[in-house]
């Protein structure tokens, strides 16, 4: 099985979120299946320096314009890769999407109608002596490709993962002539979206197979909470719609041998978690004490529920709980909590911005994790808790609803908490339900083992991803 795997980012070549890290480990793992997989993405500043060699520029000519690419792999893996070497257009100051000050690149439509183009062109082996069977497109900045692929008889079948469908890759309707694509597509049943571009839609629309992170959230994008507009062409396409778990690295992500911890640790263990509490609070500077340890890492944006967590605050500091944060995003979040560690201090303990060893640290010294979000495709930071023996406090949607128990709904099988409601204080009841378990530790153990022994890797994500492949590949146009 050959296939591309066209993405705008992939861990360690250049990371803004989970897709960066889904990029990486699903592509791993399916190598180690057998598949022969290759990935495309943008050349940014630094990402070629990053690739396993040998490394070579390969320059190809197509009519009309030449293609640079530059060929490697990825770093640890048999993954091949091709970066698009466009420096016009990629080798830019700031991050991929947009410049340092967080402003959208004003070219983002032709940026990334352009890497369509080459995925498309890849996959169907116009450039190279290599063609896919399969080509898997990610989020807006690849969506377009089904649609360079669209009436050609010897295509590949196209693949289309939704990692969140709240980023559509919207643009104004003028741009839509500059594109090159099919006038005819510009309507409602095409690309047209209220009068803007949705680049979205070209893989809505067009791709063979859907698929997205989990199987709440592709049932939930088929409504209008959480569709975006698209529900009823997701609700169309239902029966091309699928949601597979995302997996996580269970080698960087391994309390027993994890370099970034005071102490490691395989089973439940107090004296471990101990160290690692006592790191976690001079980093955030949260004083000792023997009180529950709430952790919370991720972007600070009201996706993410941090305005629960803070709305939660004193009641849950009246519990004896103190909070460690990492993260950064909204400005009005960071200052509210900037302004809650110099009103608690000792109390609640902040770093904006991000820390690898910091986020390792947290989820193996907090004895609760908060991830309160109003919606969440997947998930990555409950799997990590849980991976570590701390037992996520979520709002059931999404992923979240896939992958943690909520304790006392399944006293055998729970392994974390789940919000009754959107709300302050029903983030602070669950956590005070949590904290009765917590004050049993042989009870509270029993929770982290149970948490700590689930399947968390690529391999069954991948396995269902290969399955995937060949029903597309069996069943393309069909």
């Amino acid at each position: 099985m050959r296939v591309l795997f066209a993405t705008a980012e992939a861990w360690p070549l250049a990371k803004t979120g989970g897709l960066g890290d889904v990029a990486f480990g699903l592509t791993r793992a399916l190598a180690e299946l057998g598949c022969d997989v290759r990935l495309l993405m943008p050349a940014y500043p630094g990402a070629a320096e990053q690739l396993d060699g040998p490394v070579r520029r390969r320059q190809v000519q197509r009519p009309g314009e030449p293609v640079a690419l530059i060929e490697g792999r990825l770093p640890g893996t048999a993954v091949g890769v091709w970066l698009l070497d466009d420096p016009p257009l990629f080798a830019r100051v700031g991050g991929p999407y947009g410049t340092a000050r967080g402003d959208a690149w004003p070219d983002n439509h032709w940026r990334f109608c352009r890497l369509s183009q080459v995925a498309a062109a890849l996959a169907a082996g116009d450039l190279l002596d290599w063609r896919a069977d399969v080509l898997h497109g990610n989020d807006w900045q690849t969506a377009l490709a089904p649609v360079f692929l669209r009436g050609r008889a010897d295509r590949p079948a196209t693949v289309f993962g939704i990692h969140n469908l709240a980023y559509r890759g919207l643009f104004p309707g003028e741009f839509y002539p500059r594109l090159g694509l099919p006038p005819e597509l510009w309507s409602p049943e095409g690309l047209e979206f209220f009068g803007q571009v949705a680049f979205i839609k070209g893989s809505l629309v067009f791709a063979d197979t859907l698929v997205t992170v989990s199987p709440t959230y592709a049932r939930e994008i088929q409504t209008p909470a959480f569709g975006w507009g698209l529900e009823g062409l997701l609700h169309h396409r239902r029966d091309r719609l699928y949601g597979i778990v995302n997996g996580i690295d269970t080698d960087t992500w391994n309390p027993g041998r994890d370099p970034h911890l005071a102490a490691c640790y395989d089973r439940p263990d107090d004296r471990a978690r101990a160290a690692n509490r006592r790191a976690v609070a001079r980093a955030v500077g949260l004083d000792a004490g023997d009180g529950p340890v709430l952790g919370f890492v991720g972007r600070l944006v009201e996706q993410k529920g941090v305005d629960l967590i803070l709305a939660a605050l004193p009641r849950l500091l009246a519990n004896g709980a103190q909070l460690a944060f990492l993260g950064s995003g909204e400005h009005r979040l960071e200052a509210a909590l900037r302004a809650a560690a110099e009103q608690y201090p000792g109390q609640v303990g902040v770093v904006i911005g991000y820390d690898e060893a910091l986020a390792h640290q947290i989820e193996a010294g907090s004895d609760l994790f908060l991830m309160p979000s109003r919606f969440e495709p997947c998930g990555l930071n409950q799997l990590y808790s849980l991976r570590y023996g701390t037992p996520p406090v979520v709002y059931p949607t999404g992923g979240l609803a896939d992958t943690v128990v909520d304790v006392d709904a399944d006293p055998h099988g729970g392994n974390g908490f789940h919000l009754a409601a959107l709300a302050g204080a029903a983030l602070a009841a669950a956590v005070e339900r949590a904290l009765v378990h917590w004050q049993d530790r042989s009870a509270w153990q029993a929770i982290q083992a149970r948490g700590m022994a689930g399947a968390y890797s690529w391999t069954a994500s991948a396995q269902a991803y290969q399955e995937l492949y060949r029903l597309s590949a069996r069943g393309r146009g069909s």
